[in-house]
């Protein structure tokens, strides 16, 4: 081992068929050790391992739980939306703000202007907020596009994002987010221009790991959506789908069937749905910043999805329009206040079932040997304050391939 992380009060997220909570039970005293970014040794302090000559990293019995993983943003896009914002709460309709130019379209027509370089300066500032919550992996889709060239822009600064040191990225390409104006009611055609000629360039240019539908009555149809999944698949990259926030068209369990990693939202699922994401190992990926935001009422199925033992990732759902929230602590806060999770489930929302959200379940999201060696480093007691505490800043250090990354 090169490396060795002592002194620590460890929050492994494991969990064994005996007691699924054992992962997020404190062990205290224990150590981590590192290969080449890799964790090689996990468990109580040892003096067996100390052979060679390892960087040692003394963690002052810090609590150290795996690096968290938001797994469903917009980070990327210009403009904002802080007028639509003022305008409804002075009661002007969604409709009447879309007439007016607002609405999706308005950050469409910004993120078109931008350029790379002012879209990477503007993600990278947003991202600080989750690196201070202890954030090591992040998904970052595009949607404000819309055409060949501008999502291809967006997702090569996402790759940029993903040349830095201290966070990992995950991409996915979201062009079946609205309808672009060009194509005013021509909707079948668009989706023919994403799956003939988007998702096949995307592919090659290895610029995305997932593509996601909106699949919605103001978005894209469950036919509509189900070729643009048949198109992806088709090239090698997974699926993923906003499904089930406004009505029940039945895109969670057509996702699922289709083998998506998540989906996401699912305010209105059925039972049945339900039952089609535990069939197929789909995550529910719950979004409290936008019912929040939007003062929605409809609560997501969480009874049915702990009945049906559907594991349940929490994401910010970071972006310009509904969910202007960069704190993934808020947004555990949040599952626990509006959702009623506990600040167990909030936890693995945030590491093992979102990094299963994104694919990434073998080598991220728990504190294990032949894991990545992505922790995070807190001044706290217990992982319950994890969703319990806002605004105060708690986090020590994240850790990243190994590579210990200390807060200002």
């Amino acid at each position: 081992m090169d490396r060795l992380f002592i002194n620590l009060n460890l929050v492994t997220m494991q969990t064994s068929l005996s007691n699924p909570s054992d992962g997020y039970q404190v062990i205290n005293n224990a150590m981590i050790g590192v290969t080449n970014g890799i964790i090689e040794y996990v468990g109580p302090a040892c003096s067996d391992v100390f052979h060679g000559h390892p960087d040692v990293i003394d963690c002052g019995h810090a609590l150290v739980t795996p690096g968290l993983i938001d797994c469903h943003t917009h980070l990327i896009f210009a403009g904002n939306r802080a007028n639509e914002f003022e305008l409804r709460l002075k009661g002007v309709p969604y409709e009447e703000i879309a007439k007016q130019g607002g609405g999706i379209l308005s950050t469409v027509y910004a993120t078109r202007e931008a350029t790379e370089d002012e879209l990477y300066h503007l993600a990278v500032q947003r991202l600080e907020g989750l690196k201070r919550d202890g954030v090591t992996t992040v998904e970052i889709k595009s949607g404000y596009g819309l055409t060949l060239d501008d999502e291809i822009k967006m997702l090569n600064v996402a790759k940029r994002i993903a040349t830095l040191p201290d966070m990992k990225v995950s991409t996915t390409l979201l062009a079946a987010h609205a309808l672009p104006p060009e194509y005013h009611n021509r909707s079948d055609d668009y989706i023919t221009l994403i799956c003939d000629t988007m998702i096949p360039t995307v592919a090659e240019k290895k610029l995305a790991d997932h593509i996601d539908v909106f699949c919605e009555g103001i978005g894209f149809s469950i036919e509509q959506c189900q070729r643009v999944f048949h198109a992806a698949l088709k090239h090698g990259l997974g699926i993923k789908g906003h499904t089930e926030q406004l009505s029940n068209l039945g895109g969670s369990a057509l996702a699922a069937s289709m083998g998506a990693n998540s989906v996401d939202h699912i305010e209105y699922l059925d039972e049945d749905g339900v039952k089609s994401l535990a069939q197929h190992n789909t995550v529910a990926t719950l979004l409290p910043g936008a019912f929040y935001f939007l003062r929605e009422t409809q609560l997501p199925p969480i009874t049915l999805l702990r009945k049906h033992s559907v594991p349940m990732a929490i994401s910010t759902d970071f972006n310009p329009g509904t969910s202007p929230i960069a704190s993934l602590r808020v947004i555990m806060n949040m599952a626990c206040t509006l959702f009623k999770l506990t600040p167990e489930e909030s936890l693995r929302g945030v590491t093992c079932n979102a990094a299963s959200a994104l694919g990434l379940q073998h080598s991220r999201g728990k504190i294990d040997v032949g894991m990545e060696a992505d922790f995070a480093l807190w001044q706290l007691n217990s992982p319950a304050e994890l969703s319990y505490r806002l605004g105060v800043p708690d986090l020590i250090a994240r850790v990243v391939d190994g590579v210990l990354f200390h807060e200002n």
